[in-house]
């Protein structure tokens, strides 16, 4: 009787997110199968016939149309030969600003925990970056990254930080830190604070010192909510847009999956409808990842300690 009324309450849900997600992606792996019919008299994408996988060819293989009816290798400004440098591009940005905004909100976690004076400012203040909007974020470092801007100013440097590959790079990297560590170190403090006091206390009665209580204790019981603020910032990381989007154009070798997405989307509809579905799997595959195989799963690990504590 019991699963029967929970069945019933779940459906309306389990419903609308068929409606509100699953018939979407249906769509879109439905559109990515047909050839591209360019625009109409209004302007309007029209319809393409049944082409198969050559969507999906020509972004992974780099396999484009070629004049004589058959494939080739995609030249430089066709849409194939950009997708794997924006994958590469899309996890370079993915790795490196993880890492680091996993550090530095460890870091800021482990202070905000402590009780001193003024700590409820701190906590508002750090949270200050991830309220503000992301596109004003990028606007506010694209001017301070500008030639004349502060960064340069207060360095002393004449550094083109958005005119070349490696500064844009870093540029974009610094800015996605300094608006996502907020989010990770929140998530982290979460952890932080269902640690009992009570065995921080009894480690050092045992003799363990800071490290010994850190390494011991801190990282195994905050690994759970650890991964699931690991996972959460890749996942969003995987679809970076307006960041990088505003600060750089894509220029200088710094486009995303989701930046290319949206380009091809203003030419060829079906074709981007399968390079949304390729950026789709990835992400999924990278989810897939971290639940079975780094433990990032909040709800086996809270119903597990449940359990422990019941015992």
């Amino acid at each position: 009787m019991q699963n029967g009324w929970a069945a019933w309450l779940l459906a309306p849900t389990i419903l609308l997110l068929l409606v509100v997600i699953g018939y979407p992606i249906v769509a879109a792996i439905g559109m990515s199968l047909n050839s591209d019919g360019g625009l109409d008299a209004n302007g309007f994408f029209a319809a393409g016939s049944p082409n198969g996988l050559t969507n999906y060819i020509s972004w992974l293989f780099q396999q484009c149309p070629a004049p004589d009816g058959g494939t080739a290798a995609c030249a430089p400004g066709q849409p194939g030969a950009q997708f794997w440098s924006a994958t590469g591009n899309t996890f370079f940005f993915t790795i490196i600003t993880v890492i680091l905004e996993t550090v530095i909100g460890f870091w800021m976690a482990v202070i905000m925990s402590r009780t001193f004076k003024g700590r409820g400012l701190l906590r508002a203040a750090v949270l200050v970056p991830w309220a503000i909007p992301t596109a004003v974020t990028a606007k506010l470092f694209y001017f301070m990254f500008a030639f004349e801007g502060v960064i340069n100013k207060m360095f002393g440097a004449q550094v083109l930080w958005t005119g070349q590959e490696w500064p844009s790079k870093w540029a974009i990297i610094i800015s996605d830190t300094w608006k996502t560590t907020p989010f990770m170190a929140l998530l982290i403090l979460a952890g932080l604070q269902m640690i009992p006091a009570e065995v921080y206390e009894a480690a050092k009665v045992d003799g363990a010192n800071a490290w010994q209580r850190f390494r011991m204790i801190t990282l195994p019981m905050v690994k759970p909510a650890l991964m699931v603020a690991i996972l959460f910032r890749t996942l969003d990381a995987l679809r970076m847009y307006d960041l990088p989007q505003i600060l750089t154009g894509g220029a200088n070798n710094t486009d995303t999956l989701s930046i290319l997405v949206v380009q091809q989307k203003n030419s060829a509809i079906n074709s981007a409808s399968a390079l949304s579905t390729i950026t789709f799997i990835i992400i999924f595959l990278v989810a897939f990842i971290f639940v079975r195989f780094l433990g990032a799963n909040a709800f086996e690990s809270s119903t597990g300690s449940r359990k422990k504590a019941a015992k």
